[in-house]
């Protein structure tokens, strides 16, 4: 458990991310794949579904042992709030409601929001969109581990507890490396939570809360849907950027496994993403996949050339164009 990984800097590249040009080729190829772009219609119908269950979900267990509600937390909420949090990944992409009705999308978000406990959809929302239009930039992609990260989690111990704090690492970063004014919509989403959150244990106590807050941190951690953070981009082979995953996860996951296709076309909504592998299997059978996350998480843990430094990553050329 104490082999040190003998990467100790991230995998510099010169070169532009391979979606853009690979999106023009397919789309010349394939022109029908333009059909596929757009909103999906039931997406609010299943987020509004989700929500419902959670809610119920807080009902139940204010009554429950502890010991029972610790059980539920992770073998049930926690699932639930991952997905929820890919829903709202979903939604960031205006999928809900389409482009035309943008804030329709970021208010359906924040609502999304509530069952996760904490309040991140707003703020998700505008690095997200920077780390399609700039995949590992330099001081911009904030899905790139910091420095210290990359050298302080550099043990298979280490790496196991780094991706159980997965979250907590996740909401430092963007402060880190790159750091943004807040936005009235951000103090909204806070506001808005902090309020629910502080209505839910007034209504029926703290076991629903920690339930919920629980379920989130457990769910991003140390879970096997959080196998997708490690899954999507970290450099298992040397050159490949990012993976796609073809397990049944995805039935949970609006379909976020697909991740090549969906840095290809990140207008197209998860549910249609199939569709595109269909349509252009050349393009992506050949292409590294995997078939399970929880293997994922076990060789990235396990495998010393692995670490949070197994990132490619550019420095950016010309003007940059943030949310």
């Amino acid at each position: 458990m104490g082999n040190r990984v003998a990467r100790d800097d991230y995998e510099w590249v010169y070169t532009d991310q391979p979606h853009a040009d690979r999106r023009k080729e397919i789309l010349a190829k394939y022109p029908e794949i333009k059909s596929l772009m757009g909103h999906d219609p039931r997406l609010k119908w299943i987020v509004c579904m989700m929500v419902a269950i959670q809610f119920l979900a807080f009902y139940l267990v204010k009554d429950l042992d502890w010991k029972w509600v610790l059980f539920w937390t992770y073998a049930f909420g926690s699932c639930v709030n991952h997905s929820m949090t890919l829903a709202i990944h979903e939604i960031s992409h205006n999928a809900a409601f389409g482009n035309h009705k943008a804030m329709r999308n970021r208010w359906f978000a924040i609502f999304a929001n509530l069952p996760v406990g904490l309040p991140y959809s707003a703020s998700f929302k505008r690095y997200h969109l920077d780390h399609h239009r700039y995949l590992g930039g330099d001081g911009v992609d904030v899905d790139i581990p910091t420095e210290f990260e990359g050298w302080f989690f550099c043990t298979r111990l280490r790496k196991f507890i780094w991706i159980a704090l997965q979250p907590v690492f996740y909401a430092i970063r963007p402060l880190c490396i790159n750091p943004k004014p807040i936005s009235q919509l951000e103090l909204i989403n806070l506001a808005v939570q902090l309020s629910f959150n502080a209505g839910l244990y007034w209504v029926w106590g703290a076991k629903p809360v920690v339930y919920m807050l629980a379920g989130s941190l457990l769910g991003m951690g140390l879970h096997p849907i959080s196998g997708h953070f490690i899954a999507e981009h970290y450099m298992f082979l040397k050159g490949h950027e990012t993976y796609s995953y073809y397990g049944s996860l995805n039935l949970l996951t609006f379909n976020v496994g697909y991740h090549n296709e969906h840095h290809d076309f990140p207008s197209i909504p998860g549910r249609r993403l199939p569709l595109v592998k269909k349509i252009a299997a050349e393009y992506y059978d050949d292409l590294p996949q995997y078939t399970s996350w929880v293997r994922v998480l076990y060789d990235f843990i396990m495998d010393d050339d692995l670490s949070p430094y197994s990132r490619i990553k550019r420095k950016l050329k010309g003007e940059v164009k943030q949310e």
